[in-house]
C-alpha cells in the first residue's frame, strides 16, 4: 500500500474516533464516557498503524516477482522480412519447453497461451505488445526501455541487428534486475566489449559464423587476393573481421574494403568499383540488400558469375534468400551456423518442434533469424526452470544462466565468461534445395582462435588489419 493511502486510512480512523467522542460529549456523557472516547481514538490509531504494517509485510513477502517475458525484433527496415521467422523461433521454444499452445499455427504473430516454468505452477506472462525496431540503435533502445520501464518486462529476448545489440547491452548495465537474452544481433562488441553481466548470447557472433571460410578461400580455392564488401555498420564489420583475420593469417591480401550504407538499393556504383584483377570477394551485404546486390551483380556479369568468385556470410546461405535468388547463388560457398542438410537426431528433433508449432515455418529451420531467437528463449526457460520460476533474486537467475547448456539442432551450446555462445560452425555450398555441408569447425569461441580479445581494436572499416601469421587452429585441416 502507498504512503498516501496509509496516511488517509490512519486519518479516517482517527477522525471517526474523535467524531464519536464529540457526539458522546454533546449528548451529556459522563467523564468516564469521555475517557472511553479518548481510548477509542488511541485504539483506532494503533489499529490503522497495525493494518498498514501488516499490508507492508504481506507485500514484502507476498510471493515471487511476476515473470514477464518480452520480445524485441525488426518489423521494419532491411530485416523486416524476417519478423515472422524471429517470432516463430521465440514461440517454438515456448511451445516445446514451456508447454505453450499456439493461438494460430499458421501465424506466429498471433502468439501462444499457457506458458509455464517447467516443473512448476509458475506462469510465464508474455507481453505481446512486441518491441518493433528497424535496425537502428536508437529505435531498439527506445523499444527496450518501453518494454522494461513501462510494460514491466523483466526477461527480454532480443534484439536482431548489430548496432541494436550494442545499444541494448549498454542499457542492460543500467538495469541489473532485468535479464536480457540476445535475439540474433551479431556484433562482436555486444558481449566481448560491453560485458553486461545480465546480457546473454546463446548463439555465436558474426565473426564466428565465418570460421573456416578464409582457410577454404586460401587452401582450397587458391585465392591470394580478395576484396570485401559489406554494409557500413557493426555487424558486417564483425563478420568481415572473421574472414579477414583468417584469410590474412595464412598469407592472403585484402586489396580493398567497400562499405555501402545499410538499406542501399542501388549497388551499381559499388559493383563497378570491384577490382577485376583479384581472386574473389567476400560478400557481406545483408537483409533485403543481399537480394538486390546479387540481382544487380548477375545482371551485369551473368547468372552464374558468383560461382567461384564470391564467398558469402550468413545471409547468402539463408533459406529465405536462397529461395528468392535460386540459381544466381548456386555453388556459392558460405559460412553458416546452421546446416540445412543435417540428418542428426538433434536436428530432426529441432525441425519437428518447429513443425509442431508453426508448420509453415519448417522451411526456415536453417534460418539464423529463427534459430537465434529459439536458442536464446530456450536458455531463458532453462534458467527459469533451474530457479523454479523465482526471479526475485536476479543474481540467482543469472548464476543459473551462466551454468546453462542448451541442446540445439546443431548440438550443445555453452557460453563463455562473457556470456557468449561457444558452438560449431559450418562451411556450406549453396544448392538447388538449400545448402550442402562441406566441413564443420567445432566449438568456435568468440576469441576466434585467439585473434580477438578485449584488448584488440573493435571491428570497423579498417580493423582488423590484414596481418600474416598465427592462423586459427582449424585452418590447417581445411584442404582441397
Amino acid at each position: 500500500m502507498s504512503t498516501d493511502k496509509r496516511r488517509w486510512k490512519w486519518l479516517s480512523a482517527a477522525f471517526l474516533a474523535i467524531l464519536i467522542g464529540v457526539v458522546a460529549a454533546a449528548c451529556g456523557g459522563s467523564d468516564s464516557e469521555t475517557t472511553t472516547a479518548a481510548e477509542d481514538t488511541a485504539a483506532a490509531d494503533t489499529a490503522a498503524a497495525d493494518t498498514a504494517a501488516a499490508e507492508d509485510t504481506a507485500a514484502a513477502a507476498g510471493g515471487e516477482t511476476k515473470i514477464v517475458m518480452g520480445f524485441l525484433s525488426n518489423c521494419e527496415g532491411p530485416f523486416g522480412p524476417f519478423w515472422d521467422a524471429t517470432l516463430a523461433g521465440y514461440y517454438t521454444a515456448l511451445v516445446q519447453y514451456a508447454g505453450a499452445t499456439p493461438v494460430d499455427p499458421a501465424d506466429p504473430k498471433a502468439g501462444v497461451t499457457g506458458a509455464m516454468v517447467p516443473g512448476t505452477d509458475v506462469p510465464i506472462e508474455l507481453n505481446t505488445n512486441y518491441g518493433c525496431s528497424d535496425d537502428k540503435a536508437d529505435k531498439a533502445l527506445a523499444e527496450a526501455k518501453r518494454l522494461v520501464e513501462q510494460e514491466g518486462v523483466n526477461v527480454l529476448i532480443g534484439p536482431l541487428s548489430g548496432d541494436e545489440g550494442i545499444a541494448v547491452a549498454n542499457y542492460a548495465l543500467t538495469q541489473p534486475d532485468v535479464t536480457f537474452l540476445n535475439g540474433i544481433s551479431g556484433a562482436q562488441d555486444t558481449t566481448l566489449k560491453v560485458q553486461a553481466p545480465n546480457f546473454y548470447r546463446f548463439f555465436s557472433d558474426g565473426a564466428q559464423w565465418t570460421a573456416g571460410l578464409g582457410a577454404y578461400a586460401y587452401n582450397v580455392l587458391g585465392w591470394r587476393t580478395a576484396v570485401t564488401i559489406g554494409d557500413d555498420y557493426s555487424f558486417p564489420y564483425t563478420q568481415t573481421a572473421g574472414f579477414v583475420s583468417e584469410f590474412c593469417s595464412l598469407g592472403g591480401t585484402i586489396e580493398e574494403r567497400i562499405w555501402p550504407a545499410l538499406g542501399e538499393t542501388d549497388y551499381s556504383s559499388y559493383i563497378a568499383k570491384l577490382p577485376k584483377d583479384v581472386d574473389g570477394f567476400f560478400l557481406d551485404v545483408g537483409g533485403t540488400g543481399t537480394v538486390q546486390f546479387v540481382n544487380q551483380y548477375t545482371e551485369v556479369n551473368g547468372e552464374d558469375s558468383l560461382q567461384g568468385k564470391v564467398m558469402g556470410g550468413a545471409f547468402i546461405s539463408n533459406p529465405q534468400i536462397i529461395a528468392e535468388l535460386g540459381n544466381k547463388v548456386k555453388g556459392v560457398v558460405a559460412g553458416s551456423a546452421l546446416p540445412s542438410d543435417a540428418t542428426t537426431p538433434e536436428w530432426e528433433a529441432y525441425v519437428a518442434a518447429i513443425e509442431a508449432a508453426f508448420p509453415d515455418q519448417t522451411a526456415n529451420a536453417a534460418n539464423i533469424f529463427l534459430a537465434g531467437y529459439y536458442n536464446n528463449t530456450v536458455a531463458a526457460i532453462k534458467g527459469l526452470e533451474a530457479v523454479a520460476g523465482n526471479i526475485d533474486d536476479a543474481a540467482a537467475y543469472h548464476a543459473a544462466l551462466n551454468g546453462t547448456e542448451i541442446e540445439t539442432g546443431v548440438g550443445p551450446v555453452t557460453i563463455d565468461g562473457n556470456r557468449n555462445a561457444v558452438m560449431d560452425n559450418f562451411v556450406v555450398e549453396v544448392t538447388d534445395t538449400g545448402t550442402k555441408t562441406l566441413f564443420v569447425v567445432p566449438a568456435v569461441d568468440q576469441s576466434f582462435g585467439g585473434a580477438f580479445s578485449t584488448e584488440t581494436p573493435n571491428p570497423d572499416r579498417e580493423n582488423p588489419e590484414c596481418v600474416a601469421g598465427n592462423p586459427p587452429p582449424w585452418a590447417a585441416s581445411i584442404t582441397g
